[in-house]
């Protein structure tokens, strides 16, 4: 028995609920029925898509549940620091600048001690007999880098023109999408509890589409309306043109 991909997907679900919980907290979300329906939608759906008991370890399901937790946390406060105008950190250049160097410092010791010895040692790196495989290595090094700060880059600048719940579903969409393609290519086979899963995980992240769309729409009439009010030119120029348009569906109805 292991922790397989599907079971940590399962355990991955439960992010959503983490990120909702201290958006609330710390009140960057509205507590609404339709919002804690998207996320119930979403986090029962992918465990039911991606149920799977004979993949269960009780060591990896802590470990996951205490990554989800955690990255709850971390998303959380990437949004409240990158919301505040007084910050200046709205770019996503500005905060990958001030947070990578400090995730480096955590995750370096880490490294350190797990990859640290296996790596010196390594023939591909330090004690490699041919400068071709030396420079195969620091190119895969160099592209896996910039595919790193592109998932970075865009990750900040969702989390700085949305939410962290919304990252947190569209890093859910991306998972059922590898667990979809899996099945066909791989041949996993999936239950009919696991479709049931996928329609309401599906169902889910659709209708918090729809109310990010809604919610824009509304924003952005209340953004005329308060610059309209704000300017007083602007709104008597509305207010010719609202007049103009009366009058002239008079004279059309006169004329009829």
């Amino acid at each position: 028995m292991y922790f397989g991909p599907y079971s940590y997907t399962m355990t991955k679900s439960s992010a959503i609920l983490f990120i909702l919980l201290f958006s609330l907290l710390f009140k960057l979300e509205e507590m609404r029925v339709a919002l804690v329906l998207v996320v119930l939608l979403i986090a029962g759906g992918l465990f039911m898509f991606t149920y799977k008991s004979t993949q269960f370890n009780t060591q990896g399901f802590v470990l996951v549940l205490c990554a989800s937790f955690l990255g709850g946390v971390r998303w959380t406060l990437t949004q409240i620091l990158m919301q505040k105008a007084e910050l200046g950190l709205q770019n996503p250049i500005d905060i990958m600048f001030h947070l990578q160097p400090l995730m480096f410092l955590v995750l370096f010791p880490l490294f350190a001690v797990f990859e640290g010895l296996p790596l010196s040692i390594s023939e591909k790196l330090f004690h490699f007999h041919e400068a071709g495989m030396l420079l195969c290595l620091v190119g895969k090094l160099f592209l896996g880098g910039i595919l790193a700060f592109g998932l970075g880059f865009s990750e900040f600048l969702l989390v700085s023109r949305t939410s962290s719940l919304t990252l947190s579903i569209a890093g859910i969409f991306k998972e059922i999408c590898v667990l979809f393609l899996a099945t066909h290519l791989l041949g996993d086979h999936l239950s009919l509890l696991n479709w049931l899963g996928f329609a309401v995980c599906l169902s889910g992240i659709s209708l918090h589409v729809i109310l990010k769309a809604i919610n824009a729409k509304g924003e952005k009439a209340l953004n005329l309306n308060e610059e309209a009010s704000s300017d007083p030119d602007l709104e008597l120029l509305l207010h010719h043109a609202e007049r103009g348009e009366e009058e002239e569906e008079v004279e059309t109805i006169q004329q009829h």
